[in-house]
């Protein structure tokens, strides 16, 4: 991630902690976006983006990616350390305007109980066609 590093966090990027997350984490999703996550055991935050080649080429997935790395850098403080979070950007991301999909992202992570004093109130994940 160049430019502006995060404070607290890493990049997540080993294809097997994205498949963990999918079949063990917990999610919730919207119409935008669907949050993975789990607790990883460690003091800091691991973030990973899934933008599928479905979603347009490489221009309108490389905005989507900026726009979700931007987001969490900008509400990095809010996040509760020691989660390793997949977000996986959904079609409609693509034409949202930034102030929906920073809501979008603030809310599906208040509801997994990311976000410093908010409890969970999404499901335990539900393994499927990752």
């Amino acid at each position: 991630m160049g430019g502006v590093r995060m404070q607290f966090s890493k990049s997540l990027k080993l294809n097997h902690l994205f498949r963990r997350l999918y079949h063990k984490g917990k999610s919730c999703a919207n119409k935008y976006l669907v949050l993975y996550c789990r607790k990883n055991g460690s003091q800091e935050n691991r973030i990973g983006l899934t933008v599928s080649g479905k979603l347009g080429h490489a221009v309108v997935r490389n905005k989507i990616r900026r726009r979700l790395r931007e987001i969490y850098r900008l509400h990095e403080a809010e996040f509760r350390p020691g989660w390793d979070i997949v977000v996986v950007a959904r079609s409609r991301a693509v034409d949202a305007p930034y102030q929906a999909l920073e809501q979008a992202y603030l809310s599906l992570a208040g509801r997994l109980g990311l976000l410093q004093e908010k409890e969970a109130s999404c499901e335990e994940a539900v393994p499927d066609s990752h």
